[in-house]
């Protein structure tokens, strides 16, 4: 599976024991942190090769799925290519058991979100309503909204939006909302909050929470790094 992977550029995959250390990776994972060999990787944890939160995250991800047995299932979040290329992500990671069901590892993988979209596939109405959202970003848009503005079915708009993006249509709506912050956060000088509000969030604190569920890091740290 591992040299499979390293055939997947689009797609960071990885083993890890029971410590949450990794035991198996791909190539792409290790382009991800800048590294140049596997030995670099193995027998660590994600904190070990990654700083701050970014490395922070994902270790407690892999803690709560050790501990519990819960699988964690296409999590969007944002991760970096090094140096500064942030990449959207949607992860996945998978307990494994012994034959007497105790939890020896996991396995998972971050699969990029780098659908190309061309116009005549998307229906009109569907389009009007994309095009109201981005422009305004309103508080009030939400996955009934967008069906109704797009005059379909809410089973239509997820089948669509899962075609075109590769998301369901809250974590489109998610990820619209923080990629617009992420703009305004590096090219504005807006407080925290009036972006929170500008991007559809109701206050600073659901705007930080959004965002560092997203993007492994707050919206103040975030701009520091600009």
């Amino acid at each position: 599976m591992e040299r499979l992977f390293d055939r997947s550029p689009d797609v960071a995959f990885f083993v890890k024991d029971a410590a949450g250390r990794y035991v198996a990776v791909n190539e792409s994972l290790l382009a991800r942190h800048g590294l140049k060999g596997k030995s670099q990787v193995i027998g660590k944890c994600p904190r070990d090769i990654c700083p701050g939160d970014f490395g922070r995250i994902p270790t407690e991800q892999d803690e709560k799925v050790l501990r519990t047995g819960r699988p964690l299932v296409d999590h969007l979040e944002m991760q970096w290519h090094r140096p500064h290329d942030p990449v959207w992500c949607l992860t996945t990671k998978l307990p494994m058991l012994d034959s007497g069901g105790i939890v020896v590892g996991l396995i998972g993988f971050s699969r990029d979100i780098r659908v190309p979209v061309e116009p005549h596939e998307i229906p009109k109405d569907f389009a009007k309503a994309l095009d109201e959202f981005k422009q305004g970003l309103s508080s009030e848009v939400t996955p009934a909204w967008l069906a109704r503005r797009s005059n379909m079915t809410s089973q239509r708009l997820v089948r669509l939006i899962k075609r075109l993006f590769g998301l369901t249509p809250s974590q489109f709506i998610t990820k619209s909302r923080i990629v617009a912050a992420s703009r305004m956060l590096r090219e504005s000088d807006q407080s925290v909050s009036e972006i929170a509000l500008a991007c559809g969030f109701y206050d600073h604190s659901a705007f930080t929470r959004a965002f560092r569920s997203a993007t492994g890091t707050t919206p103040t740290w975030f701009r520091a790094q600009r």
